[in-house]
């Protein structure tokens, strides 16, 4: 018969071997502190007054955006029809539901970008966001990419310019992506330096519950800081991870042993000990504020099936799922501590969705030689933009619904900005069932902050073998990830004597800020 368990008499390495990794139902130690991992950084008095949160949208697999803002105008349309081929092709504006959906552009009015002579529309299946960008709260930033330095065609085709290595590899344009650091070796992301500055003295976020970076899409490069002094801090969809079944005898042994531990004049048994501590402290915060937090009607805003319209398929979505807890976390982390909140001033978001990578079946008329409308704004790409559609049009609208709650001078929808990412774009001709590894693409910035209904960067000349193609049908992009994410940063609070610290090479290309906030 075994002998009762005396807790404080077990050694420290076993108790932890034995009683951590089960209470949180995984295999090792390691996992779990990745999950919970949640450092403070060095206290002092904020900087900031107000509150803004970024949220990046990872299109994880390569978004062919080609698809995504269609050219309107009837010469546009029909070089992008005969182009992208029957399987691909979307039918052009009429009006009607089936058709790319038309955008109302501001364009070459006072205080937006010049007219560049196009009209433009989106996918079919997003409806939602259609809607918001004529009401001026969505900006598509046209063929950005990963860029070394600005880069012609010439200088493409001459290699009498770096271009970035790997460039149609997914690992690799991920991290590029992330990082704003394609030509040289990584070890940080470029939202993890933005929280080491603000999380060095002076700590913008002082006295406030929870790291400033925070993913529901596991770890990932975007947040890593070379100081560290903010690490991410990974939550669930169901909440903050905790140790739920160490309790009564053994909560107080392991509390014994951490707080022994922290005292170690071994550092890495000190560290140890210190970062799990502050991880079980943060996370049992945060799970009583979420649990206090309730059920407000604004959580109706996050609908757990997404239907693709135009007859496509019903189905249920992890993008929606995360963004949900995003906004619980915003709702929570602008309101200070007396109020039951989270007490921060600045937060960055990490959320993430796959399935992008659409060499086949990206329609439902892939491997079709003649043109089918219904069935070629349906399949595997409808569902995708369908979802993002829905997911970002349950962030503007659940945020509308708390300024309205918390009355007059709240104005949250426009403190938070919403922005798309992904690997690369894909090929403009088809494969035949859908696209390949491409380069330059479009992307979307939404919030109340942004000066949306109108369009930012160029739209490239739809043409294989034509000046912003590399040979192939991938375009060449004309706007740098470091200029969108440097625009990003500077609305974020960044000032211009820090945007280089952030973004080492922005002053290689022709103007930091894009202007879209």
């Amino acid at each position: 018969m075994n002998k009762p368990l005396h807790a404080p008499f077990i050694p420290r390495r076993r108790f932890l071997q034995r009683y951590i990794p089960a209470a949180l139902g995984l295999g090792a130690l390691g996992n779990s502190l990745r999950d919970l991992k949640l450092m403070s950084s060095a206290m002092a008095a904020g900087s900031f007054s107000d509150y803004k949160a970024l949220i990046c949208v990872f299109l994880n697999g390569g978004n062919d955006s080609n698809n995504m803002i269609i050219p309107t105008t009837p010469a546009d349309w029909a070089n992008y029809s005969a182009g992208r081929g029957t399987p691909l092709a979307i039918p052009n504006t009429d009006g009607g539901p089936a058709t790319a959906r038309a955008l109302n552009s501001r364009n070459g009015t006072v205080g937006y970008p010049a007219s560049d002579g196009r009209t433009y529309g989106f996918h079919p299946a997003m409806a939602d966001l259609a809607t918001h960008f004529n009401n001026g709260i969505v900006a598509p930033v046209l063929n950005m990419g990963t860029l070394s330095f600005p880069l012609t065609k010439a200088q493409y085709s001459g290699k009498t310019v770096p271009k970035p290595p790997q460039l149609f590899s997914h690992s690799d344009q991920q991290t590029q992506w992330q990082t704003s650091l394609p030509d040289q070796p990584y070890v940080s992301g470029w939202a993890g330096r933005l929280a080491d500055l603000f999380s060095s003295p002076p700590d913008v976020n002082s006295g406030g519950q929870v790291s400033m970076a925070v993913t529901l899409a596991g770890s990932n490069i975007f947040e890593v800081g070379s100081q560290n002094l903010a690490p991410q801090y990974a939550i669930t969809t169901g909440g903050a991870v905790q140790l739920s079944s160490v309790t009564g005898a053994r909560q107080t042994a392991l509390q014994s042993i951490l707080n022994a531990d922290k005292l170690s004049a071994d550092l890495q048994t000190k560290a140890y000990a210190g970062v799990l501590d502050h991880a079980i402290t943060e996370a049992n915060i945060l799970s009583t504020a979420l649990t206090a937090q309730g059920s407000p009607s604004w959580f109706s805003r996050f609908p757990t099936t997404i239907t693709t319209p135009n007859g496509g398929s019903t189905f249920s979505s992890s993008l929606m799922s995360q963004m949900k807890m995003v906004v619980r976390l915003i709702e929570l982390g602008s309101k200070s501590v007396a109020s039951g909140g989270l007490g921060m001033k600045r937060q960055v978001f990490f959320i993430q969705v796959g399935g992008y990578d659409t060499h086949t079946g990206q329609t439902n008329n892939a491997g079709q030689s003649t043109s089918n409308n219904p069935a070629v704004i349906i399949g595997a790409q409808a569902n995708l933009l369908a979802e993002l559609s829905q997911t970002l049009n349950g962030l503007i609208l659940s945020l509308q619904d708390i300024d309205t709650l918390r009355g007059g001078g709240s104005n949250l929808k426009s403190a938070v900005t919403a922005f798309t990412a992904s690997d690369f774009a894909r090929t403009f001709p088809t494969n035949g069932s859908g696209s390949d590894h491409g380069w330059g693409g479009h992307h979307l910035v939404i919030g109340g902050a942004v000066k949306g209904g109108a369009t930012y960067g160029k739209f490239p000349t739809l043409a294989v073998n034509g000046p912003d193609d590399t040979g192939i049908g991938r375009w060449i992009p004309t706007t740098a990830v470091d200029q969108y994410s440097a625009t990003l940063a500077s609305w974020f609070g960044v000032d211009s004597s820090n945007i280089s610290t952030i973004f080492p090479n922005i002053g290689r290309f022709s103007s930091p800020n894009l202007g879209f906030l």
